[in-house]
């Protein structure tokens, strides 16, 4: 063991491997699970005969599904281990997008959207909550931002694959694309159990960029596993409040993106997936750059900011409708996207420590899934009712608003425990 530590210490230190494995766990989660749905939709849609508010709700069911295990799983990657956990519900995700793409109609795929959801909840969660065991706090907004960036990779693939698969298969390329999603997600269940570990000590090692006395120190506080600190604690309880308005926003415009565009805007579904495809690639580095301007300037600066981007960048892919304006729009989105669940799951880490944070993130991840659920629901209806998603993204940009606003009152953990 002494001879595995020391290995580890002069090399590379395993955290790396952790962060590095955060980003595939993330990108099978939702990268592919959740965002591969945006470039499928189109075809999907036609394919089953589905109307705009039911395709919004195959997206709510997800949210929904989200939702259910994001509390659940946050105690079960504390009490269990943030592995075994990431590697069962990652199967549930392969499974799922099986029974998505053999549906034979609107209800059977509900069910395995609502399933989808339940597994990225069940992955997740629990791989956000991971990344802080691995790295001090000065360093942890950074590495939750790397892990976001899965969702980068995510975009990039499915708007390069998706369009390939529908353009080879036609008419049932919807169901080949969910198929081959699945496959990439069981590899990385494999992947994930046999690579992750649920903290340093099980490597011998402290966490990357503590001082000794940090990683001895910092541990007592969660250690007995005292819930009540995540219930009681009033900096949780707004941060969850603030995260609604994210989940509410982002997803109006990541659900509904291909589809405007294919709709409203003229683009063709391979222009259409060649731009989020960009945009997969840009918002890579979303998550290192606002990550690492949390840990400078605070969590709660480096959340309003990115907050009031993304107002620009919803208010204007609605309004602008024009192709500076789509493009314009698209760049604001590419530089934020990720960048608020990766301070989220630093902010929980600082809060609570590295035991509870897994805890935490999944209590204020239940209020992110309840705007996402409604999200959907409403961006549907308001398309079906309107016949255009110009006042969805309107209201979208509203709630990112209200949400840098409300940021601007978080308290530091030094204030607030």
């Amino acid at each position: 063991m002494g001879e595995e530590s020391g290995r580890q210490r002069e090399g590379l230190h395993y955290g790396w491997i952790i962060a590095i494995m955060s980003v595939v766990t993330v990108l099978g989660a939702l990268g592919l699970a959740r965002f591969g749905y945006t470039m499928i939709l189109p075809s999907m849609k036609e394919g089953l005969g589905l109307t705009d508010s039911q395709a919004g709700d195959l997206a709510t069911a997800n949210m929904i599904g989200y939702l259910v295990m994001a509390v659940t799983c946050g105690y079960l990657a504390s009490r269990f281990g943030p592995r075994v956990v990431i590697a069962i519900f990652m199967c549930i995700i392969s499974g799922s997008m099986i029974l998505t793409g053999m549906a034979p109609n609107y209800q059977v795929a509900l069910i395995g959207r609502l399933l989808t959801g339940v597994g990225s909840g069940g992955t997740n969660v629990p791989v956000m909550g991971l990344v802080p065991a691995w790295f001090a706090a000065k360093r942890r907004g950074l590495a939750t931002g790397i892990a976001v960036s899965g969702s980068s990779f995510g975009m990039v693939i499915t708007g390069l694959l998706v369009p390939a698969i529908l353009s080879r298969w036609g008419g049932i390329g919807w169901r080949y694309s969910w198929f081959c999603l699945s496959g990439f997600a069981l590899v990385i269940a494999v992947l994930g159990y046999v690579i992750l570990r649920n903290h340093p000590r099980e490597k011998g090692l402290s966490p990357i960029g503590a001082q000794e006395s940090d990683s001895v120190a910092a541990e007592p506080r969660s250690s007995a596993l005292q819930w009540g600190l995540v219930y009681r604690a009033a900096p949780v309880w707004h941060l969850a409040l603030i995260y609604v308005l994210f989940g509410f926003s982002y997803i109006i415009y990541t659900t509904f993106f291909a589809r405007y565009l294919t709709w409203e805007a003229g683009f063709t579904t391979e222009a259409a997936g060649a731009l989020w495809s960009v945009v997969g690639m840009v918002s890579i580095i979303s998550g290192f750059i606002w990550g690492a301007v949390s840990d400078i300037v605070g969590r709660k600066y480096g959340l309003a900011i990115v907050y009031f981007l993304q107002f620009l960048c919803f208010t204007i892919f609605g309004l602008w409708k024009a192709p500076a304006g789509y493009y314009l729009s698209a760049l604001l989105f590419a530089l934020t996207a990720w960048s608020i669940p990766g301070i989220m799951a630093a902010a929980s880490g600082d809060l609570l420590g590295a035991r509870l944070a897994p805890a935490a993130l999944g209590f204020i991840t239940l209020f992110f899934g309840v705007g996402q659920a409604s999200g959907t629901f409403v961006g549907g209806r308001i398309a079906d009712f309107t016949g255009s998603y110009t006042a969805a993204f309107v209201i979208a940009g509203a709630a990112a608003l209200v949400g840098a606003v409300a940021s601007l009152f978080l308290r530091s953990p030094e204030e607030a425990l």
